[in-house]
């Protein structure tokens, strides 16, 4: 007669399967707190224990059937810990009858092959994974668990909200904070090519509006370039309404104007200017001369 499971152990694999199967239908942790969660558990650990002492009244009967050498060597395994009755039971050598019991008559110089029955640890994992794909299957068609599609919407309208909620706190740049970094020129180009692009043309070489990349500015009310540009993208031109105040309108943050102005740096100091025979713009304004400290 083998030994059974203690309903506490029978108790945590029900808990268990169950938090698997409401986390691989719902794919959030919020069931745990749900009336139905909580109503199936109960539920669940009383079928646990009517199932335990229902198992009780067999092995009783059973027990009654076992010769008194049967009781006795039953008896003293149920004093094991049951942990340690796992671990004796993977580990357990056969005697030299048991080997004859389960030896195939067949071998190879000599080595003969024993009919084991597989650890019950691995028939366990088995088994788990046999209804565990099952399981998984089962939600994958039937639910949106696994779609790789559902999974990035998710993920980004969470990274979306993250995103959001992070603009709203983190400090943005000023005119007197702001500072020139290569690391903000590329995101500086993306902004551009969606914002400025329409009237300063690509790659700043003018159109509507003047070539960025020459050495002439209408506007200069600041000493730096760097600080100019900012100035302009946030408040706008008093000569050119046309270029309107990106910043103070609310249509760019601190920070997408700082990295605009890294780029328009990039692209007047770093690059060589588009020349109207490459098909820039004319010079409009007055020669600027800018201070080096940016």
């Amino acid at each position: 007669m083998k030994r059974r499971a203690p309903v506490y152990i029978n108790i945590l694999i029900v808990f268990g399967l169950l938090l698997v199967v409401f986390y691989m239908f719902s794919q959030t942790s919020d069931f745990i707190t749900s009336k139905f969660f909580i109503g199936t558990a109960l539920i669940s650990i009383i079928v646990v224990f009517i199932q335990t002492a229902i198992g009780d009244l067999i092995e009783n009967e059973k027990f009654k059937k076992l010769t008194d050498k049967e009781k006795a060597t039953y008896l003293a395994d149920k004093k094991i810990p049951y942990f340690q009755y796992l671990w004796n039971g993977a580990f357990k050598s056969q005697s030299e009858k048991e080997e004859k019991d389960i030896l195939i008559d067949h071998g190879f110089d000599g080595i003969m092959e024993l009919d084991n029955q597989l650890p019950k640890w691995w028939l366990g994992l088995f088994y788990f994974g046999v209804a565990y794909c099952v399981l998984y299957i089962s939600s994958y068609f039937l639910t949106d668990f696994a779609h790789p599609i559902k999974e990035y919407e998710q993920e980004y309208r969470e990274q979306t909200a993250a995103i959001n909620e992070y603009m709203e706190t983190v400090p943005q740049a000023t005119i007197e904070t702001a500072k020139f970094s290569e690391d903000n020129v590329e995101d500086g180009r993306v902004i551009f090519e969606t914002n400025c692009v329409t009237c300063h043309a690509d790659k700043g070489k003018g159109g509507i509006g003047p070539n960025l990349t020459d050495n002439f500015w209408i506007n200069q009310p600041e000493k730096t370039l760097f600080k100019n540009v900012f100035y302009m993208v946030e408040n706008g031109s008093t000569n050119n309404p046309t270029m309107q105040a990106w910043g103070k309108n609310g249509v760019l943050t601190g920070n997408d104007i700082e990295k605009v102005a890294a780029y328009v740096y990039h692209i007047n100091q770093e690059q060589a200017p588009i020349t109207p025979a490459q098909g820039g713009a004319a010079p409009q304004g007055t020669e600027a001369n800018w201070e080096k400290a940016e």
